[in-house]
């Protein structure tokens, strides 16, 4: 899969792979607008006169629809992007792409069960801190009965789609510790922080929006320690600060692809040498020395799940499915 993050590319080119390969099947208006972004000359050099990295279709979009961008084809869009550039760009300058999906964990569960706990979770590129949750949320996997929080059913019922042998556990790990990293923490008792994380979810998605409010709920009730910068420079700091009792998992979903390829190889190398285990949900390309599993069938936009650099499964980015891989 290629990456429409990667600023090398031209801006036709990010925008016509985020429609082709992103966005396509999952969100009709983002795959409109992207491709009409791509051949839209007069658009790019709007979207150009921000630096590279700014450039994401996620972002722009995002801060877009923050200021009210209305949902619909690519013409009315396209006259009120430039009507509302100054104000667009201005937000694009100063956000990043935080997308903080509490179904994510669905992704997550089946792994974290399997480990010996309790768990101590440390998550780099944590936005609010919702995915530090996993044991509040209740699950549904087809075939399997609903997995519930201890205290009871959770208000944020997750489900996800599955194929192959996904070790569905029968109860969800304990977690005595959560702690999180990120360039730029949000609040979920922040209204601003709360209406960018909204503003994050993809049109169509009405399901994610509800589901955002509920999880944020149970986040403000229980605030994680969340630590403000670079998630490889702070990341020894906050392991020292998780129970030795407890067994660590460092983890991260789609969070690496914003990181520079030595920046990605230089963090591979510094979790592999930390205590306990390592948990990546990330694109095909995106962390060296994990060996892709191609020989089983993906989707062209499927993440890679892996333990310790390993692949265990291919899933939709936002948590709704996942895919086993057979052991090699």
């Amino acid at each position: 899969m290629r990456e429409s993050t990667d600023a090398a590319e031209s801006t036709a080119e990010r925008y016509r792979v985020f429609a082709e390969v992103e966005a396509r099947g999952t969100s009709p208006v983002y795959a409109d607008w992207a491709l009409g972004v791509a051949g839209d000359p007069a658009t790019i050099d709007l979207i150009d006169e921000l630096p590279a990295a700014k450039r994401q279709p996620n972002l722009v979009f995002t801060a877009a629809r923050f200021h009210g961008a209305p949902s619909g084809p690519y013409p009315p869009f396209r006259d009120w992007l430039r009507a509302h550039w100054s104000d667009v760009r201005a937000t694009a300058s100063t956000h990043a792409t935080q997308t903080n999906e509490a179904a994510r964990c669905a992704l997550h569960i089946p792994v974290l069960a399997a480990i010996d706990g309790p768990l101590a979770l440390l998550e780099v590129g944590t936005s609010a801190g919702l995915c530090l949750f996993p044991d509040r949320y209740s699950y549904r996997y087809p075939g399997h009965p609903l997995l519930h929080p201890v205290d009871g059913p959770s208000p944020v019922v997750i489900d996800c789609a599955t194929t192959g042998p996904v070790p569905v556990p029968d109860h969800l790990p304990e977690v005595v510790w959560r702690g999180g990293i990120d360039l730029n923490p949000l609040g979920v008792r922040d209204p601003d922080d709360l209406a960018w994380l909204d503003a994050l979810i993809w049109p169509e998605h009405d399901d994610r929006r509800a589901r955002l409010r509920a999880a944020a709920a149970i986040v403000a009730a229980d605030p994680p320690r969340i630590v403000a910068g670079d998630l490889d420079a702070e990341l020894d700091a906050l392991v020292a600060e998780a129970p030795a009792d407890a067994t660590l998992v460092v983890f991260h979903t789609a969070v690496l692809a914003y990181v520079d390829a030595p920046g990605r190889a230089h963090f591979a190398e510094h979790v592999r040498r930390l205590p306990g285990h390592w948990l990546s949900v990330e694109g095909r390309t995106v962390m060296p020395g994990i060996r892709v599993r191609e020989d089983v069938p993906n989707e062209s936009s499927d993440v890679v799940v892996a333990l310790d650099g390993v692949q265990l499964a291919w899933a939709q980015p936002h948590g709704r499915a996942v895919r086993w891989v057979p052991d090699p």
